[in-house]
Order: structure tokens, then C-alpha cells, then sequence
């Protein structure tokens, strides 16, 4: 068992010690968990946008691309399909597929099995784009991972963060 490396103070600790002043009565586990996962989220997204960035895609179009990509091949799905995967609205939708057909990354085309719908499918420069994107993103994800937490610890925060969606998303 690998020994745990000593904790430094951050900045949701400081704001923990403010409410403890003025609200001793208050617990605020909830706090340090969440305050800390949003400040992790903005943290890694802003390395994820540069990762993304020398790609010439924004976070939102790498996830257009990989839901096509993990789809599997033919590589395509309706634009339905992608806005219920991505809970994104079909404006919203539309602006990027709009962006990633300009940059021929993706083409639409007539659903042959629905003539009043259409497929999204990855064109092949789009394959290839998103194959190296996904790479570079979980590079970005798995340096930060791995200074701090050993395979173990991953792990265990993998399965903890799992229960607490599961139970906030029921």
C-alpha cells in the first residue's frame, strides 16, 4: 500500500475555514466535495480546450466527433441521436455540425432508411482527426491524474465519483 503524499492547504479549505468562522453550526462536507470537483472540472477543461485547440475543434466539436467515432463504423448517427447523447439542443447542434461539415469533418446525407431524416457520418479526415485528439485529451487527463494518485487511488476516486452520479443523477 503506497503512502498517502502529504495534503497541502487549497483554496476550497479557505473557504471552509471563512464558514466555519461565522457558521461553526454548519457542515460543510458537501461543500469540500463539490467546491472541489467544479474547480477540477474548470481546471482540466481549460487543459482539455488547448489539447483540443491545436486540432483547430473546441471541446464541444471533439465530442461531436467522438460519439461519431464511438459509435462505430459506419462512424454515423442522426442528428437526434447525437443531441440526445450530447443533451445538447438541436440549435446548438446545428452551429457545430455546421462548423465540423465547413471543415469537412463530417458530412450529412439523407437517412436511407428515413426519407424526412438525415445521418451524420465521421468523413475520413475526421477519423483520423478525432483518433489523435482523443489521444492528446486523456494525455492531459492521465498527467494530471497520475500526479497525484497512484493507480489505486484512481481507482477508488473512479468508483466513490460513480456512486455519488449514480445517487445525484436518480
Amino acid at each position: 500500500m503506497s503512502e498517502r503524499p502529504e495534503q497541502h492547504e487549497d483554496p476550497v479549505d479557505a473557504i471552509i475555514g471563512q464558514w466555519a468562522e461565522v457558521r461553526p453550526d454548519l457542515d460543510t462536507t458537501a461543500m469540500e466535495v463539490f467546491g472541489r470537483v467544479n474547480r477540477l472540472s474548470r481546471a482540466i477543461g481549460e487543459r482539455m480546450d488547448q489539447a483540443y485547440a491545436r486540432f483547430g475543434i473546441s471541446r464541444g466539436e471533439f465530442d461531436v466527433l467522438a460519439t461519431l467515432r464511438r459509435s462505430g463504423e459506419p462512424y454515423a448517427l442522426s442528428p437526434r441521436q447525437l443531441s440526445a447523447t450530447l443533451m445538447l439542443t438541436t440549435g446548438g447542434m446545428t452551429g457545430r455540425l455546421d462548423k465540423l461539415e465547413r471543415a469537412g469533418l463530417l458530412r450529412r446525407s439523407p437517412d436511407p432508411h428515413d426519407r424526412r431524416g438525415l445521418r451524420v457520418t465521421l468523413t475520413d479526415r475526421g477519423l483520423e482527426l478525432v483518433d489523435e485528439a482523443v489521444g492528446a485529451g486523456l494525455a492531459v487527463q492521465t498527467e494530471a491524474l497520475s500526479a497525484a494518485l497512484d493507480a489505486g487511488r484512481a481507482g477508488q476516486l473512479a468508483d466513490l465519483l460513480r456512486d455519488l452520479l449514480s445517487a445525484t443523477e436518480r
